[in-house]
């Protein structure tokens, strides 16, 4: 028969998950690097501020991209008033780069670069097609002491004439301007 003392019914295990829960005597809320850590939190953890017990993944991907001891060496060499920023930073680039690992932010970056450009080259077109439109009414308008004509002609099934100049046969003339040309776009 073993007998087990009468003062302590409490396995040594139930003792160690109390103090982690906070029911016990150490801190009653590890930030989410000492419990991904599996550490004490103390009064001073640099990490606490930034990296709270309810967001353990994002020190997760912190702790993966950096490693802990130079996420806390960065956070304790800036002034305090810096460091929210500079963690918030980490764990935006950690994030990233967990997700793309290849490339990071800087494919975020890459990509975003590239629909600025694209959007730019497209507004530059519709810029040359507004100014060719803008110079075919000016050609197109009857000098003021001429009679207008009494029917209107037909426009094409778009609705725009911007492709030539109609003459009075039917015949088109070439357009104007050709958009492409006109702006050189291929060098973008």
């Amino acid at each position: 028969m073993s007998t087990a003392p009468a003062g302590n019914d409490v396995e040594p295990e139930e003792v160690q998950e109390e103090e982690e829960e906070g029911g016990g005597s150490g801190n009653p809320r590890r930030c989410a690097a000492c419990k991904y850590l599996r550490r004490r939190c103390g009064h001073g953890c640099v990490l606490a501020p930034y990296f709270p017990a309810s967001r353990p993944r994002r020190y997760a991907n912190v702790h993966r991209v950096f490693g802990a001891s130079n996420v806390a060496r960065l956070l304790q060499s800036l002034p305090v008033e810096e460091r929210a920023q500079a963690a918030e930073t980490m764990a935006m680039e950690a994030q990233w780069r967990v997700g793309d690992p290849v490339y990071g932010c800087a494919g975020v970056i890459n990509r975003l670069q590239e629909e600025i450009l694209a959007t730019q080259c497209e507004l530059a077109r519709t810029r040359a097609q507004l100014a060719i439109v803008v110079a075919h009414g000016a050609q197109q308008a009857p000098p003021p002491s001429a009679p207008l004509p009494s029917a209107p002609s037909p426009l094409p099934a778009g609705g725009h004439r911007v492709a030539g100049m109609q003459r009075q046969g039917g015949q088109q003339d070439a357009p104007l301007i050709d958009p492409d040309e006109f702006l050189d776009l291929d060098g973008f």
